[in-house]
């Protein structure tokens, strides 16, 4: 297998992995997809002469249990070294915050006030800040359910006492919701990178390159 980019697209057609579960890297208008992520496929296109295909996602972890079967060549996901036993990892294009959303009247003040004894979080299943919680939640009990606004919904109508998410996307999703406040702070900080369905590929030192070029010339920050 070449290390060229070009070979990522097979047939002439780039197959791009998109999660709109992430409002801080895609946003949804229709069919039409705005944000860095999105803006960074098409480059990513453009560049190596391919035409580019959407493969959309309502939550991370939906496009990593995805990365063995063949239906997208080339995606976006936070880094988490679980994930990177079978896929392959860029650097960093951008680092974003995750944090709580919880009732109005709740108790919390800050993000450390939510992990106590007979608390109960939810949080997206697969999602970085799943994993973060995993491995750090003391006392607090950790509920999964489904992508990042099914998680949300789920709050919302009444389920656990906090939400982990993606600051942007808690933002978007309880705008206007008076019962509903995000605590100040980072949870954790997400890098989000690039990343090929195989640990092995030989094509990741030039996908990487080509995101230390969009980071170089301003490109990310510009699309940010």
């Amino acid at each position: 297998m070449t290390n060229d980019l070009t070979s990522l697209a097979r047939d002439g057609v780039l197959r791009v992995a998109i999660n709109t579960g992430n409002r801080a890297l895609v946003q949804q208008d229709g069919a039409l997809l705005r944000g860095i992520s999105p803006t960074l496929a098409r480059r990513l296109a453009d560049e190596i002469g391919g035409r580019l295909q959407h493969v959309i996602y309502e939550g991370a972890g939906k496009v990593f249990a995805d990365a063995e079967r063949d239906v997208w060549d080339v995606g976006f996901l936070a880094i988490d070294p679980t994930r990177a036993e079978k896929i392959a990892f860029t650097r960093p294009y951008i680092v974003i915050e995750a944090t709580y959303a919880v009732r109005a009247d709740a108790p919390f003040q800050q993000i450390e006030d939510v992990d106590r004894a007979g608390v109960q979080v939810l949080t997206a299943k697969g999602s970085a800040y799943d994993m973060y919680l995993t491995d750090t939640l003391q006392q607090a009990t950790l509920e999964r359910f489904g992508t990042p606004p099914d998680s949300f919904a789920a709050f919302r109508d009444g389920r656990c006492d906090a939400v982990a998410g993606v600051r942007q996307s808690l933002e978007g999703f309880f705008e206007g919701d008076t019962n509903v406040r995000l605590l100040p702070g980072a949870l954790t900080s997400v890098r989000q990178a690039m990343v090929l369905p195989r640990r092995d590929d030989p094509r990741l030192a030039a996908l990487d390159a080509f995101v230390e070029r969009a980071i170089d010339s301003g490109f990310v920050k510009a699309n940010s």
